[in-house]
């Protein structure tokens, strides 16, 4: 799948279909180079997705 930009906001890939638990669940996952918050000190900080690495996880099936 192609996305827009190599690093892309959680609003902006829920506007492409994925649901929110998804994005969630893999957020949350602990040791997974896939998704952060831009600042880890802010509670209403974005959460960002590596694009690559979130396309390699859903294409295992995660």
């Amino acid at each position: 799948m192609e996305y827009p930009g190599k690093i892309m906001r959680k609003t902006e890939l829920r506007k492409m279909g994925f649901g929110e638990a998804y994005l969630m669940r893999i957020f949350n996952t602990v040791g997974a180079p896939v998704a952060w918050k831009m600042d880890p000190r802010g509670r209403n900080s974005p959460i960002v997705f590596d694009t690559e690495e979130f396309e390699k996880l859903r294409a295992r099936g995660v």
